[in-house]
């Protein structure tokens, strides 16, 4: 550890790698909202957060409970189609609290490209929330739509192997094959519900 009169020792929540303070200034100190994109291990919570001086103030949030509770969605929850769905809520959302326009806050991950984030944020953009991003970088709409999932689940040729890597998909009562069907309708859904 390094020692004298002029070493300052970084703050907790950096030395253990939670936040990036250079990113988060230049963030926190822009006028528009933040659309704050937060996968965990099973589930993925979606924010539109107004920094402020007293703190950070969430405006909207939408997370993958709610979108198998209120829309029915049977899928994985925190894979490239829930990601997108998600983005969807969460951009209707925005707009009907009036908000147009949100700049995107990964936290410490790195930006990959056809990513889950930048799948949240094709749907926040399908919904009409403008959230500056390359086209170039966001997930192919088969993706989107999980056909690589259908295409992965009619190549197993063995049933036990197939209800080992499927079983969470079964365990809610959907076939992986059916997972492009069930997308186009909880989509539908959705955009009725916020539509009307």
């Amino acid at each position: 550890m390094a020692k004298g009169p002029r070493y300052r020792v970084p703050y907790r929540r950096r030395r253990e790698n939670k936040t990036d303070y250079k990113a988060r200034r230049v963030l926190a100190t822009s006028s528009s909202p933040r659309f704050v994109v937060r996968p965990s291990g099973r589930n993925m919570v979606i924010q539109i957060v107004r920094s402020e001086i007293k703190g950070d103030y969430v405006l909207t949030q939408t997370s993958s409970a709610e979108l198998a509770k209120k829309f029915g969605w049977r899928g994985g929850g925190k894979n490239t189609s829930a990601a997108y769905l998600l983005g969807l809520i969460a951009g209707y959302k925005a707009l009907s609290k009036g908000i147009e326009t949100a700049i995107l806050d990964m936290g410490l991950k790195r930006p990959t490209k056809g990513s889950r984030v930048f799948a949240a944020v094709k749907g926040a953009l399908d919904a009409g929330l403008n959230v500056p991003c390359d086209s170039d970088i966001m997930p192919d709409p088969e993706r989107i739509e999980g056909a690589k999932i259908v295409e992965y689940a009619k190549s197993f040729e063995d049933p036990l192997e197939y209800e080992r890597r499927f079983s969470g998909y079964l365990r809610r009562g959907l076939r992986p094959e059916g997972l492009t069907e069930h997308f186009r309708g909880v989509k539908a859904k959705i955009e009725e519900a916020f539509t009307g």
